[in-house]
């Protein structure tokens, strides 16, 4: 069973991420508002049915500014550990409230979603990795820096979510005050495009088949620099810059290096007729 991926939005602006098998998904952040991700999932053919839980990494804003209108909308659980709620305030139902802590696995229907901690200017960040039937695509943005913890789970991914946040060039020389351009290149603050291209070219497995790049600063990057930059070393793997704009098409992410497949095509080959209602609608 393949693993179905878009970005609905990535960047300073908002961050949402939609990962799902044939019958369940659910959203990484919740970082633009509800509207906008009813229209975007709608454009895509995404069923917000499918949809079983919005997962938070941390509490910044462009991670969590939908997440409340969502949650109580379409009373989707919220999955969060107790210090981030804390500091996102939040006004969640309590029933919508499911509490996890960094190292957890977490396991909503057939899908099975690793948390780990990273290094961000944040109370108790993770990332995330997204597991259905053995397939793994992962969630890594807002990293200061690679540590342990982010190589051994990059190692284990078919598809990754990978922050490529600034220019290193670009950032040094930009309008940013000092002390901005510091917490941004800190040991807790973004990954740089060459920070993520070591991590890609030391420690992608055998089996990747595509890495999407996000998180792009608006000022300090440009969607061209990163995509050159991967595109030279992607050996077969599939390169996806994503956008702070608008979201991409969906891709099927599955065990073996295939081509790529939007969603409404991939499934209608799959489900039975009487499926596809449920799917589609």
């Amino acid at each position: 069973m393949s693993l179905f991926f878009t970005s609905l939005n990535s960047g300073s602006n908002g961050n949402c991420y939609y990962v799902g098998n044939h019958l369940e998904a659910v959203l990484i952040d919740a970082g633009i508002a509800c509207k906008e991700v009813e229209q975007r999932m709608h454009r895509l053919g995404l069923s917000l049915q499918l949809i079983k839980g919005i997962v938070v990494s941390h509490e910044h804003t462009d991670h969590i500014k939908g997440v409340e209108a969502l949650s109580i909308k379409y009373q989707l659980p919220v999955y969060i550990t107790a210090s981030t709620l804390k500091h996102a305030r939040l006004k969640l139902p309590l029933h919508l409230i499911k509490y996890f802590t960094s190292g957890e696995q977490l396991v909503i229907g057939k899908l099975k979603i690793d948390s780990f901690c990273k290094q961000h200017d944040a109370i108790d960040p993770c990332s995330f990795i997204i597991e259905s039937n053995t397939v793994r695509m992962g969630i890594f943005t807002d990293i200061g820096s690679p540590c342990a913890n982010v190589i051994n789970q990059f190692k284990l991914c078919h598809a990754a979510l990978l922050e490529t946040n600034y220019d290193a060039s670009m950032l040094a020389g930009g309008r940013y005050p000092f002390f901005l351009k510091k917490r941004i290149s800190g040991d807790r603050g973004h990954l740089s495009n060459h920070q993520a291209l070591e991590l890609f070219l030391q420690h992608r497995s055998s089996f990747m088949s595509h890495i999407f790049l996000g998180h792009l600063s608006q000022h300090n990057n440009n969607p061209a620099i990163v995509e050159d930059l991967f595109r030279e070393h992607a050996n077969g793997i599939t390169i996806v810059v994503a956008s702070r704009f608008e979201e991409t098409q969906v891709y099927s992410i599955g065990s073996t290096k295939q081509p790529d497949s939007p969603l409404n095509i991939n499934l209608r080959k799959k489900l039975l007729p009487s499926q596809l209602k449920l799917v589609f609608e």
